[in-house]
């Protein structure tokens, strides 16, 4: 779980200053983003309704998720929000539907790829967390890319199947490797150009460290993609090395670690004594 915080936290430099070298230095002015903010109002939401959700609630699903979002905003404003989903948060209105492409909708989902024993619940409960700011078919399939890539990741199913399940499912192609996209790669945070080579550098990683490596040098949204890489690499590793999570944990809220670590004890506490 920490692995998608860690990843934000030392992408979030490197947002504002783009890098393409692997061995960039963990920066002293890393932070939190709103990539960590809404990941802990996924994981409050679960804490609060951990049920699976049958068709006739997917409504009042979808408005769980919203409420939390908003709750969360109001409580971290100054997090880096999209300016689409900031102007959604203000409003008092849970109705108003959203239809971003962007990214955002999969930065905050990696809590349910873990809470849930069915891969096909996780990926329902993950449309339904897109549904009020990400309502469209591009930002699903990124969401659903990454928490099933979570959910195959921590149950132990193998890279060549995580590469199978995205490119299948979610209709993305990761053959390119980053080697070759690198050179030309632009900070974009659609969907479809930052999601799949978030998800490659972790099918290209050797471990956690290397899998944020490869997200962060691609030279792009480098708190998103290192969030998303970090996040399937610590469930598929089980490990973050000792130093990053002691440079990320000191900066990470006390009442977000707080969520964290009570989801962790109750989903997947394996990862409280390894990070």
């Amino acid at each position: 779980m920490y692995g998608a915080l860690y990843g934000d936290v030392i992408g979030s430099y490197y947002e504002l200053h783009p890098t393409k070298n692997y061995h960039f230095s963990l920066s002293p002015e890393s932070t939190f983003t709103d990539d960590t903010v809404l990941t802990m109002a996924v994981c409050d939401a679960v804490l609060a309704n951990p049920n699976p959700v049958t068709a006739l609630q997917m409504r009042r699903r979808a408005k769980e998720y919203a409420a939390r979002y908003r709750q969360y905003y109001h409580r971290f404003p100054n997090a880096g929000y999209g300016q689409m989903f900031a102007a959604w948060a203000k409003e008092s209105e849970l109705q108003r539907r959203q239809h971003s492409y962007g990214n955002g909708a999969a930065m905050r989902v990696v809590p349910l790829g873990y809470a849930y024993n069915m891969l096909d619940q996780v990926l329902a409960q993950t449309a339904l967390s897109c549904n009020c700011t990400h309502w469209h078919k591009e930002a699903v399939y990124g969401a659903q890319a990454m928490a099933g890539s979570v959910f195959l990741a921590w149950h132990g199913h193998s890279k060549q199947e995580i590469r199978r399940f995205v490119e299948k499912n979610c209709h993305f192609d990761l053959s390119a490797p980053l080697a070759q996209l690198r050179p030309s790669y632009q900070f974009d945070s659609r969907t479809r150009f930052s999601v799949p080579p978030a998800i490659s550098a972790f099918l290209e990683s050797k471990d956690y460290e290397s899998a944020v490596r490869l997200a962060v040098s691609m030279g792009g949204d480098a708190d998103t993609m290192a969030c998303i890489a970090g996040g399937i690499a610590q469930a598929y590793y089980r490990w973050i090395p000792k130093e990053w999570r002691e440079f990320c944990h000191r900066r990470l809220d006390s009442g977000l670690r707080k969520v964290a670590d009570e989801f962790c004890r109750h989903y997947c506490p394996e990862l409280l004594s390894g990070e």
